[in-house]
């Protein structure tokens, strides 16, 4: 029987007990990976150092509530912390970051631990810090690309040429949609050098629930809208509140939260549509199915994703999406069933969409039947090949390095 493939997964974007939807969408595709059993992975996510736990400091207390280590769904995390320095912390979270894993990972390397290559997530300062572990560990490195690590962090100087390096230094890249691809062979990634494997849902997780009982247990009794994401700028809440203003109609839910509460609060009460809008806060992912099975669409405004994974959970829901057209969307949302994109992700661009899609909506069990296709079997599949060749390939370079040694040193 073949020994199953040992990855070391690394990410500051990965869940915790204090912050379980952090991160998520990279905990799933492990998951999903580690189910074949052919893969085993032991993953270091990194946490930023505060020294108090109290509620009073706001987010930083909750990086000092995560513990050390712990075993989410099976899987070993451990959570070294990295110091994080404000007003410089960019350009030197990588240094600060590898620091701190490097020494994480060479104490499990004393405990036991054995690796065959770094499965690491986000290109800044994941990524730049990954190539620098694999270096030290002698481990090749695949980066997954995600989002705003190719689509902004490039606009600065220093994370650029970092980001380069990265790219230049790791053995394979992964982008999450073909849009990113683009962005990557853009930063000078040689196109072989780049796979794309698109997030995929869990059909198991994110079903239709009984939707009567669901919009009952919400107090829905007209066509609703839902947005769904942290509540910051790029996931365009505001736009979404602001459509609702032109759609007498509807009501609108927006789950997740973030520090643009306070401003979308206000944004509501000044349109007087605090009948209408509720915020519902974050919530852990396995609550999640019943609101999206008891809303009429998912309106996803955002300016950037890499591959938003909450339109195809709504879909696996059986609920049709309004999505904004940024690269990656479209790559999700290809057919009817499935929703509208819309061409300008604007409030008026989204009343239409909303208005077009609620005249003629498709089923909720075509949307479903949609959404079947892009499960994870064919994602996981395509890790497993590309890990096992970039190990493959790195075995016959340090083989044929040792030959040459060998040949030298017998001259």
């Amino acid at each position: 029987m073949t020994p199953p493939l040992r990855l070391l997964t690394f990410s500051t974007l990965y869940p915790n007990a204090a912050r379980a939807n952090h991160g998520v969408f990279v905990e799933n595709r492990l998951r999903h990976l580690l189910a074949s059993q052919k893969v085993e992975s032991t993953v270091v996510a990194p946490v930023p150092f505060f020294p108090f736990s109290a509620p009073r400091f706001g987010a930083w207390a909750v990086h000092a509530r995560a513990p050390h280590h712990e075993t989410r769904h099976g899987i070993a995390v451990h959570h070294p912390r990295y110091l994080v320095i404000p007003k410089f912390g960019t350009n030197v979270a990588p240094f600060l970051l590898y620091q701190a894993a490097s020494r994480e990972i060479a104490k499990l390397i004393e405990g036991g631990l054995r690796f065959d290559a770094i499965d690491a997530h986000y290109l800044y300062p994941d990524g730049v810090a990954a190539v620098w572990l694999g270096r030290r560990f002698r481990r090749p490195v695949v980066i997954t690309a995600r989002g705003s690590d190719v689509t902004q962090l490039p606009d600065f100087l220093l994370p650029r040429r970092m980001i380069q390096r990265a790219i230049a230094a790791s053995d394979a890249l992964i982008s999450v949609s073909a849009g990113l691809k683009s962005a990557l062979l853009a930063l000078g990634a040689p196109g072989e050098k780049v796979t794309v494997l698109r997030n995929g849902v869990d059909l198991a997780m994110f079903r239709p629930a009984d939707r009567a009982g669901a919009r009952a247990r919400l107090g829905l009794t007209r066509p609703t809208l839902l947005s769904v994401g942290h509540l910051i700028p790029r996931k365009g809440h505001d736009r979404v509140i602001e459509a609702l203003a032109d759609l007498p109609e509807c009501d609108l839910l927006i789950l997740g939260d973030g520090p643009e509460r306070g401003a979308l609060s206000a944004l509501i009460a000044r349109l007087g549509l605090a009948s209408r809008v509720r915020l519902l806060g974050a919530r852990p992912h396995h609550e999640l199915a019943p609101i999206y099975s008891a809303a009429d669409i998912l309106v996803l405004a955002s300016s950037r994703e890499g591959w938003a994974n909450v339109l195809l959970e709504a879909m696996a829901c059986g609920t049709p999406v309004v999505a904004s057209n940024i690269p990656g969307n479209p790559e999700v949302v290809r057919e009817r069933a499935a929703g509208l994109i819309v061409e300008h992700n604007t409030p008026h661009g989204i009343v239409q969409g909303v208005r077009a899609l609620l005249a003629d909506p498709p089923s909720r069990a075509a949307t479903r039947a949609y959404a079947e296709r892009f499960g994870w079997e064919e994602t996981s599949a395509g890790q497993r090949a590309l890990f096992d060749t970039v190990i493959a390939e790195h075995a016959r370079r340090v083989a044929d390095m040792a030959g040459l040694m060998d040949r030298t040193a017998a001259i």
